[in-house]
């Protein structure tokens, strides 16, 4: 089941993510999670994306933000979690990670923060 996937945009929804202090960093980026409560049906997944001027000029910024919506793009529609807000923060290594590092980051920082959804005909393994 893919999940649809909304975007955060005001400053205050960024705050309070950021406030949760739920986080994980990889060597690509940096993954905030905040839980929302839940409006009688499920909740949309958000997702923001935010790189600081530390990494480079606005054309170095774009070029991050862009590779961290591609790779959201290939990860949260299947394993999301839905009624949650997502921040995605670049880092200066972020434009030099190959592309499937830049994955692997996203889905190491999901399972590490424990919001990982699996597909439903996802088998779990055995622990043995």
């Amino acid at each position: 089941m893919r999940t649809s996937i909304e975007r955060l945009k005001r400053r205050s929804d960024f705050l309070r993510v950021a406030a949760a202090k739920r986080r994980f960093t990889t060597p690509g980026l940096v993954l905030q999670v905040l839980p929302r409560p839940r409006n009688g049906d499920r909740a949309p997944l958000r997702v923001g994306f935010t790189v600081t001027k530390k990494v480079g000029k606005a054309v170095v910024r774009n070029r991050t933000r862009r590779r961290l919506r591609a790779a959201a793009a290939a990860v949260l529609p299947d394993h999301g979690p839905q009624g949650h807000d997502l921040v995605l923060i670049g880092r200066n290594t972020t434009n030099a990670r190959p592309f499937g590092a830049l994955v692997g980051d996203l889905e190491t920082a999901l399972h590490r923060l424990k919001v990982w959804r699996r597909e439903p005909d996802e088998k779990v393994p055995d622990d043995r």
